[in-house]
């Protein structure tokens, strides 16, 4: 099997969907036995100072769905809407709540996604 640049790795994660890319990670995960989230640890390790430093540098954020309420298909329609995906996604999205709706967003953005979603009757996190 013939080694794949970084570029192409990149690429090939590009075409994936949300959740093809998130059952990706859960594998990576599995098969490696590491977590995505280890960075933060390390930074948190670092001492209070670092992690304090971490928090004030916060540009990005993860819209993260916790629950779907009651009014579920406008979740979905939501959903939909703020990233493109299929039907069939973002019902998997919604169904597998908790989960992330929008990774690496600015502030804006987040704010802007959790209020939409709020307003359809989900609960919804920024982290």
């Amino acid at each position: 099997m013939a080694k794949l640049t970084t570029d192409q790795l990149i690429e090939a994660f590009k075409e994936l969907s949300l959740i093809e890319l998130s059952e990706f990670v859960k594998k990576f995960e599995e098969v490696f036995e590491v977590t995505a989230a280890a960075p933060v640890a390390v930074a948190a390790a670092a001492g209070p100072a670092a992690a304090a430093e971490e928090v004030e540098e916060k540009s990005s954020f993860d819209v993260v769905l916790e629950a779907a309420g009651d009014k579920k298909i406008q979740v979905i329609k939501e959903v939909r809407a703020l990233t493109n995906l299929g039907l069939g996604e973002a019902k998997a999205v919604v169904d597998g709540a908790p989960g992330v709706v929008l990774e690496g967003v600015n502030k804006e953005t987040a704010d802007k996604a959790k209020a939409q979603l709020e307003e359809a009757g989900a609960t919804v996190v920024l982290k």
